[in-house]
């Protein structure tokens, strides 16, 4: 187990490190011995840190050669992309994309979810709701994020699809970044609370355009209020 977290640590390491310009896309590695030391690990632990991140298409292998670090266009592991998506330079961008996803995921979930809710999953979306309004009330960003990524988590659940819930799991920390700035302006607060009230009347209807139809007016009302109160005034 040590040893797992201590590579895991390494593909960190080297991930920050790339996204910070120490180690660029299309150039090589350096020598195996000179990284190790620099990251203050094994080579085994070094080596297996590498086989990760070449899972990832982060690094390339280049028989007879140094691997090469790839460039973020090829990199095919959620976790390495998300993990760029927060770095700084990046996050206007990736607050978009972030919501381009999430307006193709979770408009078909909710279409699940109005087919397969049960009570209990409406009751804790209106509780949740409740919890929004009282920490909007009371200007509590931490309190209003937590009950707003709840109340999304619910209907993930309620949709009843376990590879639909695994898809999501990685963006989890990034979900909760964007929320936290969005959520830090009064007005989008108040449109969230309003669209997440329209969407458990969909849900409760049971009528699937209407709740994929009232997810996507969500999604577009979060993306016009990120352009409008966050982007605009950076």
């Amino acid at each position: 187990m040590a040893r797992a977290s201590r590579t895991q640590e390494v593909v960190e390491q080297v991930l920050d490190a790339i996204i910070d310009g120490k180690l660029r896309p299309g150039e090589p590695l350096p020598p195996e011995g000179v990284l190790a030391e620099d990251l203050h690990v094994s080579r085994l632990t070094l080596r297996e840190a590498v086989r990760l991140l070449q899972a990832q298409g982060v690094i390339v292998q280049v028989p007879g050669r140094r691997h090469r670090v790839a460039p973020v266009a090829q990199w095919t592991g959620l976790e390495a992309v998300v993990r760029h998506a927060r770095s700084a330079g990046e996050r206007e961008r990736s607050s978009l994309e972030l919501l381009e996803v999430r307006m193709m995921i979770e408009t078909g979930a909710a279409q699940l979810a109005a087919e397969r809710r049960t009570g209990t999953h409406l009751d804790a979306m209106r509780e949740l709701i409740e919890r929004m309004k009282a920490a909007h009330a009371s200007t509590d960003v931490a309190a209003f994020v937590a009950a707003d990524l709840e109340f999304h988590d619910v209907i993930l659940h309620a949709a009843d699809n376990r590879i639909l819930v695994a898809a999501l799991l990685p963006l989890t920390t990034l979900l909760a970044e964007t929320r936290s700035e969005t959520s830090a302006v009064a007005e989008i607060r108040e449109h969230a609370i309003a669209e997440h009230t329209a969407i458990v009347a969909a849900l409760a209807s049971g009528d699937r355009l209407a709740a994929r139809d009232a997810m996507a007016s969500h999604m577009d009302q979060t993306r016009g209020d990120l352009l409008e109160y966050v982007h605009s005034r950076r």
